[in-house]
């Protein structure tokens, strides 16, 4: 019994591994075909894939062969275009230099052609010289050396009327020019300088906080404005103006000293004879030290070193000076920097006419104490500070109260003139520039054949119209300089002025 039970166990072992073979191996089988068939499925996505980027590869090729094409042609056009303008010039310019070749041998053949025709006339004039020499000795029994002498004087004579109109055209040509080039270094100064003007009064008026302030700088007894003006020096004038009283004085430093003094009492509220005098002496300190430093300011900008310390002082004064309402101290350096200028332009002593300009109203710091024009008074102050002769000479003609003898001084005085003179530089009353003007117009007027008269460019110029029957050209000059003599003697005026005489002949005919 267990011998069978033990023989059907194995069977039963045995069918079961049959079965788990048999199992095994189909299994093995399906596997290998599902692996095979998954292979073949990759296999194909990868060929279609690959077949998909081929076809990309070789579209984008195409696309790359065509751009590349396109430059290319592209380029051959650019490239015949440019060979073919270069062939039309080198065309042309071959054609140029046929023509030009042409013309040259045309030339050359025409001068070839007058070479001749001037040696057929040259040997015609030889033989007509020859036989003018035999009849003129025949006729006039002379020798050739009496012959030569008389054409020679002829000629001689010839020459200097020649000579002589010559020179007369040169210095007229050079007298415009001289003119020409003078109004260009004048214009050439006055540009470099131009600055703006502010006219200035001799008189200085103070505004007050308050009305009842007079009262207060009047003083007791008027204690209080006696003492201010025995120790300024200048004169105080308390009117009816509202809130302001008036300091008048000819020396414009004591003028400004106690202009600057009185503001201070009116900030600080004492006002009595001895804080008074305290305050002027300490403003006439600060004055003084201001004009040294203005002196020292002006001679650092007008380039002029060595002046002495005296110089610096009485030119720091002149900027509280004023002349026709122009700052002399601003005129002064003005005129100096156009002095420079203009000598520079003509090469002259630039030294000596920046430092005669600087120093040529250098008198009116002192004129109101000494007598006698500004332009000598000067002159001897530069003299005993150790000035040059030839600046002192320049300061003492910039008014003519000298002979001008060297350029520079008719650079000082060409220099004062454009600065005093330039419009708005120097005050002047409607009033008076109106007569001056009205002056004008009647000097002009006054001439026989003048048809009307114009006074122009603020009294620097007269424009004189006349009657085309009455005056010629001729007549024209003499007019010109006849007004121009009248208003020298009856007129006074600052500057020169420029005498234009107009002559107009008018033909008017009618096409009917």
């Amino acid at each position: 019994m267990l011998n069978e039970l033990v023989v059907w166990a194995m069977l039963g072992l045995i069918l079961g591994v049959g079965i788990s073979a048999g199992i095994g191996v189909f299994m093995y089988r399906n596997n290998v075909a599902g692996y095979k068939r998954e292979a073949e499925a990759q296999s194909r996505l990868q060929m279609d894939s690959a077949r998909a980027e081929q076809k990309d590869i070789i579209l984008n090729a195409r696309d790359e062969a065509l751009r590349l094409r396109n430059e290319a042609e592209g380029q051959i056009r650019e490239a015949r275009v440019a060979l073919s303008k270069q062939e039309e010039r080198l065309q042309r310019k071959e054609e140029n230099l046929d023509r030009k070749l042409e013309g040259l041998e045309r030339r050359e053949r025409q001068l070839q052609s007058r070479e001749r025709q001037i040696e057929q006339l040259h040997q015609e004039a030889e033989h007509l010289h020859g036989q003018q020499r035999g009849e003129l000795e025949r006729i006039s029994a002379l020798s050739q050396e009496e012959a030569r002498t008389i054409i020679l004087q002829k000629v001689e004579s010839e020459s200097r009327d020649e000579a002589a109109r010559r020179i007369r055209e040169i210095e007229r040509a050079a007298t415009e020019e001289a003119e020409k080039r003078a109004r260009k270094i004048i214009g050439l100064a006055i540009q470099r300088n131009a600055s703006d003007y502010v006219a200035e009064i001799t008189v200085s008026t103070v505004a007050l906080p308050g009305e009842e302030l007079k009262g207060r700088i009047i003083g007791r007894e008027g204690r209080n404005i006696r003492a201010f003006e025995q120790i300024s020096g200048v004169d105080i004038i308390v009117d009816d103006t509202p809130e302001a009283v008036t300091l008048s004085c000819h020396d414009p430093v004591r003028r400004e000293v106690a202009r600057i003094a009185l503001l201070k009492l009116l900030k600080d509220g004492r006002i009595h004879p001895a804080r008074i005098e305290e305050v002027i002496l300490k403003t006439q300190q600060e004055i003084e030290q201001i004009m040294r430093e203005e002196g020292e300011r002006v001679a650092h900008e007008a380039n002029v070193m060595g002046l002495h310390p005296d110089l610096i002082k009485l030119l720091g004064r002149l900027k509280y000076r004023t002349s026709y309402g122009q700052n002399v101290l601003q005129h002064s350096l003005e005129c100096s920097l156009m002095a420079a200028h203009m000598a520079a332009e003509l090469g002259a002593n630039i030294n000596v006419a920046k430092t005669a300009a600087l120093l040529h109203d250098i008198g009116k710091a002192v004129d109101h104490e000494v007598q006698g024009p500004h332009a000598l008074i000067g002159a001897d102050i530069a003299r005993r500070l150790g000035r040059s002769p030839t600046i002192v000479h320049a300061i003492a003609a910039h008014h003519n109260d000298e002979e001008p003898q060297s350029v520079e001084a008719f650079l000082v005085q060409a220099a004062d003139a454009i600065s005093g003179g330039r419009p708005g530089a120097r005050r002047e009353t409607i009033d008076l520039y109106i007569k001056r003007l009205e002056a004008l117009e009647t000097v002009a007027t006054s001439f026989t054949g003048v048809q009307r008269a114009f006074a122009i460019q603020a009294g620097r110029e007269v424009r004189i119209m006349v009657q085309p029957d009455s005056i010629d050209d001729l007549g024209s000059i003499h007019l010109a300089r006849d007004v121009a003599k009248k208003i020298e003697e009856s007129l006074q005026y600052p500057g020169q002025i420029k005498v234009t005489v107009v002559r107009e002949t008018r033909a008017v005919d009618y096409a009917r």
